[in-house]
């Protein structure tokens, strides 16, 4: 099989990123966005699943973490769209519930060619670290509308807003492995009716 790895560099006068992404890698990562709570929750969706990471993200963070948390979500969006590539013989649906303590998290993708996000997600407090909790939501969206993705995540239980957002960013890394595993069975065919995602 050939290796699934993007690189992709993004410059703007707000952002200046660059990212590997390795869907096929061993959770192994190297994150460096001026955000510490960023860093904790991209660590956590590469180690559980089981993508190599490097990203350095240099943001206006003197404005607040508003485009540099979105540019992120651009371009790891545009490396999984890039890494996955023709699609042929891969799981294309994932899903994962994940608890972490008090909280329950569900996570749903499609790789279907077509963007959707949809969150039923309650956060009560607006900062977690320096990172505002608002734009937890903005980086999935932008995620799964440049990586041409449903993604679908729902808070089953849960009060603490830091077991919350850790629950939605390895839930994601959860059913993103599912859903770009191969299928044997497929023998290289698309998985789908109209033979093209």
């Amino acid at each position: 099989m050939e290796a699934r790895i993007a690189t992709v560099d993004r410059t703007t006068k707000e952002t200046d990123i660059h990212l590997v992404f390795n869907l096929d890698g061993k959770g192994n990562c190297n994150i460096d966005t001026g955000i510490g709570f960023f860093d904790h929750m991209l660590s956590g969706f590469a180690r559980h699943g089981l993508f190599d990471l490097e990203l350095t993200c240099k943001g206006d963070l003197e404005v607040d973490s508003h485009h540099s948390v979105e540019d992120c979500g651009i371009v790891l969006g545009e490396a999984i769209k890039r890494a996955v590539g023709e699609k042929k013989a891969i799981k294309r649906y994932g899903n994962a519930i994940l608890p972490m303590d008090e909280t329950l998290v569900l996570c749903a993708v499609d790789l279907s060619g077509r963007p959707y996000f949809s969150s039923d997600v309650q956060y009560t407090v607006p900062l977690l670290g320096a990172m505002q909790t608002e734009m937890i939501q903005d980086f999935f969206y932008a995620v799964s509308y440049a990586a041409s993705i449903n993604l679908h995540l729902k808070q089953l239980s849960g009060g603490n807003n830091h077991h919350i957002a850790e629950g939605c960013f390895k839930a994601f890394g959860k059913a993103l492995d599912m859903a770009t595993m191969y299928e044997e069975r497929l023998e290289g065919a698309v998985w789908s009716t109209k033979g093209s995602l």
